[in-house]
């Protein structure tokens, strides 16, 4: 009596339970990393875009200049150009109303800077939930 001990030969002489439980162990696995290779892409672009900002914000240039080519990236502005774009825009638009004084543009500046930077977090997390759980 010869046994077949080659992996497709026990795959199908495996019961139902076995089987259904490996085929959903292989999705999952292609679940995860679709995910990784995913995020791996979101983080290099978010690093890339980042670094152009950071380089062009300190080479001591216009802010109205860094903000409009902050605008008219393609895609939308990633990482910090959008966090500086929301603070920006909400300065801008506090400083032309022209109440509050002093204070109050930079706080709204802060408020909505804070509001993107939670943004750009979530959007960076986003599936590492479900990573999580099929791990």
């Amino acid at each position: 009596m010869t046994a077949d001990l080659s992996i497709i030969g026990l795959l199908i002489d495996a019961s139902l339970p076995v089987q259904i439980v490996l085929l959903l162990l292989g999705v999952a696995s292609l679940v995860s990393w679709s995910i990784i290779f995913t995020k791996r892409r979101l983080i290099r672009r978010t690093t890339d875009a980042s670094d152009d900002f950071e380089a062009a914000f300190w080479s001591g240039g216009d802010l109205n200049t860094l903000y409009r080519s902050a605008t008219r990236t393609k895609g939308g502005s990633i990482g910090m150009s959008s966090i500086f774009e929301s603070g920006f825009r909400e300065f801008n638009r506090s400083v032309q109303s022209g109440d509050g004084g002093t204070q109050k543009p930079i706080e709204d500046s802060r408020r909505a800077m804070r509001v993107a930077q939670m943004r750009e977090v979530d959007r960076l997390e986003q599936g590492l939930a479900t990573l999580a759980t099929i791990g």
